[in-house]
Parts: C-alpha cells; sequence; structure tokens
C-alpha cells in the first residue's frame, strides 16, 4: 500500500523576497522529497503558504505606507511566481488569511480551551503612549538579557535564539520611533505547556531514530533543561486572527500559534477545492502517516516541540467541534531542519542587499542550475555558504561535465549514427561489461532512495552523480566513437547499454533536477511527462480574493516511476540539444558586484 506523505514547508513572511537562504533551508529540500515520494508512487500532500499576520507584516505596511492586506498579496504574488519558476511543487501554496484558516485555527483554540490547557493572566507589554496602544513583540527592540544582542525582540533574541519576557528587556525603543515606553498590564490566553511537557519529552525521545542530532539535541535539550512554561498565545493586534470569545474583541492569535496550524488549514482547503472534502484526513487523522517539517533551524523548537504540544492538547475535540467527529491528529514524524546558508562568507541581509534573491536569479540561471548548486551545498549539519566562484566551478565541472555532457554526448551520437533511433540490438548479446553497468546503475534506485528516506539529501545527489561518473568511465573504456569505424555492432551494444543507464540515472537526478530531467525524458520520446504540472488559481471567499499555487498530477494519477529503465531497442529519439549551459569564469566577479548595490 502507499504511504500518506506530509510535506510541510515553512511559512514566509510577507514581508520580504525569497532568498536562497530560505530556498536550501526549507523549500527545496521539502521539494526533492515530496518528487522522490511522489515518483515512488507515494499519496503526497505538499502544503504551506504565506504568513500574512505576524508583525513582520504589519512593520512593512508602515515603512511602505501600504495597507497590510496589499503589502501581504505583494508578497504572497511574488512567491508564487516564484516557486512556480523553480519547480517547488506545492499541491498547495496558500495564505493564513482566508476563511477556512481563521475557521481551523479558532477550532484548535477553542479545543485547547475546552480541555483545560488554557487560562488567561495578566502580563506586563510595552506601551505606547504617543500611539495609545500596546506594541507586540516584533515592534519593540532592545537588548537581550541574556547575550547582550543590541538588536533582539522583545519576545525572542536571533542571536541566542532564546525567547525572552518583554519585561526583561534591556534598553527597549519602539521600531516605529513612537517615543518613550512604559510598561502597561494587559491581559491574554496563555497555552499551559507545562501540563504537556511530558507527552512532549515522551514523542521527542520516540523520534530519536531519525530526527537529525541536531534538531533532537537542540529541543530534547531545552525541554529537560528548562522545561515547558506557559506561553501567550493572543495579543493586542488588530490585524490577523480574532481570538473566539466574547468580550476579547480587539485582541488576536498569536501568530506562532496560529502559523503552524496553517499546516492542518492548507490540506483542508486542497481537498476542499479539489472537491474530495474530507480526503485531508488521509494525512490528518492517520496515526500511520508520515508529517516532515522542513525548517531552518531557527524555528526548530516551534516544530518540534510547541507545535506537537497543541496537537496532543486538543486530543479528539478539534475534530468534534469542527466536524462532529472524533479523531486524534497526526503527530510529525521527522523535522529534518537545515542550518543557515550565507553568501560569501556573510550574513545574507535584506537591508543591505546582501542576497541572492530568488527571482531575480532565475531571470540569469536556469532553475535546475540554481538547484543543483543550493542541493550540494546544502546546509544539513552546519551553516553552509553561496560562494559565486564555487557556483561556477560546480555548475561548469559536475553538472555540466559529468551529467549533462554524458547525456548530450551519447544521445548526440546515437541520434547521428542511428538514423535517431535507439541502436537495434538483441538483448542476449549484452555482454557481461555491459549487464554488470547496468546493474550497478540500477543499484541506485537502493542507494540514492536510502539517503532520501533519510533525507539525506546531499548525499543522495552525491550518490548520484558518483554513478554517472561510473558511466563516463565506462564509456571511456568501450570508446563507442572508435569502435563504431571497426565494428558497429559492438559500438551499438555499447550505445544501447549507456542510453539505458542514462535514462535511469534521469530518474535518479529528477527530484534534485525536474526541468532537465523532463526534458532529457522528452528526448527518450516517452510520451507522458515525469511529473505534473503547477499552476495558480484565484480563491474567494468572505475575506475577499487570493491566488494559490497547485499541483495536479498527470490524468495517469500517481506517478510511480522510481525503478530502472525500461527503454527497448528500435525506439525513435527526439532531437538532443545540451542539458545545461556552462558558465564563463567572469560570472562570479559580475555576481559579486551585484551585492550591496
Amino acid at each position: 500500500m502507499p504511504d500518506n506523505i506530509l510535506i510541510a514547508i515553512a511559512w514566509p513572511y510577507a514581508n520580504a523576497d525569497i532568498h536562497v537562504g530560505n530556498i536550501t533551508g526549507s523549500h527545496l529540500p521539502g521539494d526533492i522529497v515530496a518528487r522522490y515520494h511522489r515518483l515512488k508512487g507515494n499519496n503526497v500532500l505538499m502544503v504551506s503558504g504565506t504568513d500574512s499576520h505576524g508583525t513582520p507584516v504589519v512593520l512593512a505596511a508602515d515603512k511602505e505606507n501600504k495597507s497590510v492586506e496589499a503589502v501581504y498579496k505583494k508578497y504572497h504574488d511574488g512567491f508564487l511566481e516564484f516557486f512556480e519558476k523553480a519547480g517547488i511543487s506545492f499541491d498547495l501554496f496558500t495564505t493564513t488569511h482566508t476563511d477556512n484558516h481563521f475557521k481551523v485555527s479558532q477550532s484548535i483554540f477553542l479545543a485547547l480551551l475546552q480541555n483545560g490547557y488554557l487560562f488567561t493572566r495578566f502580563s506586563k507589554q510595552w506601551y505606547s503612549p504617543g500611539s495609545e496602544k500596546f506594541l507586540p513583540d516584533r515592534y519593540v527592540e532592545g537588548t537581550c538579557y541574556i547575550c547582550g544582542y543590541e538588536g533582539a525582540r522583545s519576545d525572542q533574541c536571533d542571536n541566542c535564539g532564546n525567547v525572552l519576557d518583554p519585561e526583561k528587556l534591556l534598553k527597549p525603543r519602539a521600531r516605529t520611533g513612537a517615543g518613550d515606553l512604559e510598561l502597561r498590564d494587559t491581559e491574554h490566553y496563555y497555552l499551559d505547556l507545562s501540563k504537556l511537557e511530558p507527552e512532549v519529552k515522551a514523542f521527542l525521545r520516540e523520534r530519536s531514530g531519525h530526527m537529525r542530532d541536531t534538531v533532537l539535541g537542540e529541543s530534547l535539550g531545552k525541554v529537560e533543561a528548562e522545561g515547558l512554561k506557559p506561553r501567550p498565545i493572543t495579543r493586542d493586534l488588530d490585524w490577523g486572527i480574532p481570538v473566539p470569545v466574547q468580550g476579547w474583541e480587539g485582541k488576536c492569535l498569536y501568530v506562532w500559534f496560529e502559523a503552524v496550524i496553517g499546516y492542518l488549514s492548507a490540506a483542508i482547503e486542497w481537498s476542499r477545492l479539489d472537491g474530495q472534502g474530507e480526503s485531508w484526513k488521509k494525512w490528518w487523522a492517520d496515526t500511520a502517516a508520515k508529517h516532515y517539517y522542513f525548517q531552518g533551524k531557527d524555528n526548530i523548537f516551534f516544530h518540534t516541540s510547541l507545535w506537537p504540544a497543541e496537537l496532543m492538547g486538543v486530543g479528539e475535540k478539534f475534530g468534534e467541534i469542527f466536524s462532529g467527529e472524533l479523531y486524534k491528529l497526526t503527530l510529525p514524524y521527522d523535522v529534518p531542519a537545515n542550518q543557515f546558508m550565507n553568501l560569501e562568507s556573510q550574513k545574507i541581509s535584506g537591508s543591505r542587499n546582501w542576497g541572492v534573491w530568488g527571482l531575480d536569479a532565475l531571470q540569469r540561471y536556469d532553475p535546475d542550475a540554481l538547484r543543483y548548486y543550493l542541493t550540494i551545498n546544502m546546509p544539513e549539519m552546519k551553516d553552509s555558504n553561496w560562494d559565486w566562484s564555487e557556483f561556477v566551478a560546480r555548475n561548469n565541472n559536475e553538472l555540466v561535465a559529468t551529467w549533462g555532457n554524458l547525456a548530450n554526448r551519447v544521445l548526440a551520437f546515437c541520434y547521428k549514427n542511428w538514423d535517431g533511433h535507439i541502436p537495434e540490438i538483441e538483448l542476449n548479446a549484452l555482454r557481461p561489461s555491459d549487464i554488470s553497468l547496468l546493474q550497478y546503475i540500477d543499484g541506485g534506485f537502493e542507494s540514492v532512495g536510502k539517503e532520501l528516506e533519510a533525507v539525506h539529501l546531499r548525499a543522495a545527489l552525491q550518490e548520484a552523480l558518483r554513478l554517472a561518473s561510473i558511466v563516463n568511465q565506462y564509456l571511456d573504456q568501450t570508446a563507442p566513437w572508435s569502435a563504431l569505424k571497426r565494428n558497429k555492432d559492438q559500438a551499438a551494444l555499447t550505445v544501447f547499454t549507456a542510453l539505458k543507464a542514462i535514462d535511469s540515472l534521469k530518474i535518479l537526478f529528477a527530484p534534485f533536477l525536474p526541468f532537465s530531467s523532463e526534458k532529457l525524458h522528452r528526448f527518450f520520446n516517452y510520451q507522458e511527462p515525469l511529473f505534473g504540472e503547477q499552476y495558480t488559481q484565484e480563491v474567494n471567499d468572505t475575506l475577499g480574493s487570493h491566488r494559490v499555487l497547485r499541483y495536479r498530477l498527470h490524468p495517469r494519477g500517481v506517478e510511480k516511476l522510481w525503478q530502472p529503465s525500461n527503454i527497448r531497442p528500435g525506439v525513435r529519439l527526439n532531437t538532443p540539444d545540451p542539458l545545461f549551459k556552462k558558465l564563463d569564469e567572469s560570472t562570479a566577479e559580475m555576481e559579486r558586484g551585484r551585492l550591496g548595490s
């Protein structure tokens, strides 16, 4: 039976463009794993969306002197364009500003409330007398009382990663320049995480077999050392999801609490857009379903500890409130969070324009060239560095020289010398060296697949590239270009063997390099594509309209192509041309000249 696989990818804030750190941190690794499982024939649901409600969005609107909705939609549309061009194949990329997400989030809140995991408490919060309002976390900056970082937010320090107590922040100041601040009492709902701490600990220990050491060590270590303490889940803000309790007008659900609920609400929206009603339950009401959460390291604790605590706390009550049924929601299986990617040995910074921005880069480079470098250089266990010289070198020496040239030279040679057809050979005439090579390449479906199953994406791509180099070695030894002059039948055996190996390699590379793999698939004259297609759709609800990115499976349904080549002798080929472009050595200096400008 196929597995039900949920690929849940970090929701980008609608206040900045997507850069390479975001892409390699969560979006690309999630897409690679989703494409692999689709090729295996599993039922994949890959979801995410624009985080529309956080204070970063409100601050961006203040800065641009526009409405919050206008700003969120501007960035949201840019995300849709980038993901479609980069081949990030979301079954649904939506937004948190939908009627559906409001209802699902409020149902989660009410389930926790009815189960006794919420309570109200007054606390001190920074208030601006000049603006006559409380200032949410990101409106207030100051010095971290733990590490001394001067740019800490009132609720979290991005330097040391600790959650902060706003009233302990040193030298607080309003980012909006609203004058002096003072602490005042305000009432909020709190999630009593301390009640859920034993269950969270047990959950993390159960995941020790497959969660990364960097993820599990940080999460379990923090829970065991500090415990889980009650945390506010409402805030004084008028942009967001209203608290569904009478008398709490003017307060909204805290974005850290409601944004993660988007993985559930997006699945529900997807099933309803497809007219499939309750099909989302295959992923969310099935304990055997596997949920993978692709995040950056700054979001590890939210997804390994706080989100599971929310899911545990609602029990079966969410189903009763939302749809009148009793079912528990599926807990995360793995959180393969990546570390950070720097740029030319410096931290990526939007304010300094020190970044490689996704849409901008796609104007000059093919998506698979970017996907290749971002995967082979992925910060899985430690921070990595985007270096423009290395980008050029890896593109030319690995992507082009090892894989692209292998495919192009064999296909072009075959097309020219066998009248555009795969050579007509007798399969029982294959030599021991031919059979040995094909068996070796076929083993890649296990070796590459094993790394993909474990979400070791760098190792998986390196293994596919190593297998391509083995085929290059085979060609160097058999030299069909020379054998053609002496014995065309022997050359035909070599060419057929190489083509069959390349056809298999095409599948092994497909999760990483979908565009070039699809192109190569067409060269082999397959009538059906490797993957489905992406498209955008306009959706209307009571909050207005929003655009979403969708993924449509090929009419044949589940792809199920993760298997060795089955090409046959005599099949007509389509005219081949190069898969990749070699980059000029001057590219690196040209790109460095753009940084910071």
